[in-house]
């Protein structure tokens, strides 16, 4: 068996750590994730999918606030004498104090095909740039970001309809299988890590409030991918009337009109001008409301359209 203490906090991380823990090959000794988090309306301390887990299977559960900070963590995860850390999402820099401590390696599982995508966002960045495909990697863990040899990787296509959710919900169910092969093939010999080739390196940087604005200037097409490359996290949005209107869904159509003009209103949708083509709103979330047809929107909006299609 090989011994794992598994890192990780959001739900994308689950099924690995849920497959992990049921794999005949895996022993799950521990699992480390974030402190427990104020959410929702009434803020009340909420723990993290990892955490609600190992509670559930009686695995042991730490919470560091900054596991470089803090050596008793550190020293309660020396006596578990693993055979590798797992990371997964998990949301701190680890120290070399903390990489040195199992017998092989600390091994992460990045969203995306290395060198390309280093960084907090490569899910998000991969489809606002309009790639058509991106991937996951199994690497193992140094102190620069996400630098460390590629293990395994598996590439996944990013059709023109996949947003931010699908393409999480994808990783999700593609990781465990990649890292428990990743972890068998070190313990084998027969797995032999790759340095990254410093070519091609470009980092997902963390996104900012400022992007998530619409510039209507901007063409059609890379409007459609920013509002789906953010899709609820956090969601594109534009202002009218002083409220903010997030937008769930769109279709790039052709028209023409002066930038942010609302073109016309049909059963598909609004259409609203841009760089180049049109923008096809579908769904929208406005301020204080639930999510709604953008057609339904704009019926009880003062919007005058070029054009109004019943």
């Amino acid at each position: 068996m090989i011994n794992i203490v598994f890192w990780g906090t959001p739900a994308i991380a689950l099924k690995s750590l849920e497959y992990l823990y049921n794999s005949e090959k895996i022993n799950v000794l521990a699992v480390v994730t974030q402190p427990d988090k104020p959410a929702g309306r009434g803020h009340k301390l909420t723990m993290s999918p990892i955490k609600q887990f190992a509670l559930e299977h009686n695995l042991p559960v730490f919470q560091p606030k900054s596991i470089r900070k803090e050596p008793e963590i550190q020293e309660e995860l020396k006596k578990l004498n693993p055979d590798f850390f797992v990371t997964f999402a998990f949301g701190q820099i680890l120290s070399q104090e903390v990489l040195d401590i199992p017998k092989y390696e600390t091994i992460n599982l990045h969203a995306s095909l290395l060198p390309k995508y280093r960084g907090a966002n490569p899910i998000q960045r991969a489809i606002i740039n309009g790639d058509k495909e991106t991937g996951i990697c199994t690497m193992i863990t140094e102190l620069g970001l996400d630098c460390g040899d590629v293990c395994m990787r598996e590439v996944i296509q990013i059709p023109e309809t996949m947003n931010c959710v699908d393409l999480f919900e994808e990783i999700s169910d593609k990781s465990p299988k990649l890292l428990e092969q990743t972890l068998s093939g070190i313990v084998s010999g027969t797995l032999k890590p790759e340095k990254q080739c410093e070519n091609g390196v470009c980092m997902a940087n963390k996104l900012t409030k400022e992007e998530t604005l619409i510039d209507w200037s901007k063409p059609a097409k890379e409007i459609h991918n920013l509002v789906r490359g953010i899709y609820k996290f956090p969601s594109a949005y534009f202002i009218h009337n002083g409220k903010i209107i997030k937008v769930l869904e769109t279709r790039v159509v052709n028209g023409t009109g002066r930038c942010g003009e609302f073109v016309r209103v049909s059963k598909e949708g609004v259409e609203v001008a841009s760089g180049k083509d049109c923008i096809l709103l579908i769904k929208v979330k406005p301020e204080g409301k639930g999510e709604m047809f953008a057609r339904d929107w704009a019926n009880g909006q003062q919007i005058c359209f070029v054009r109004k299609v019943l």
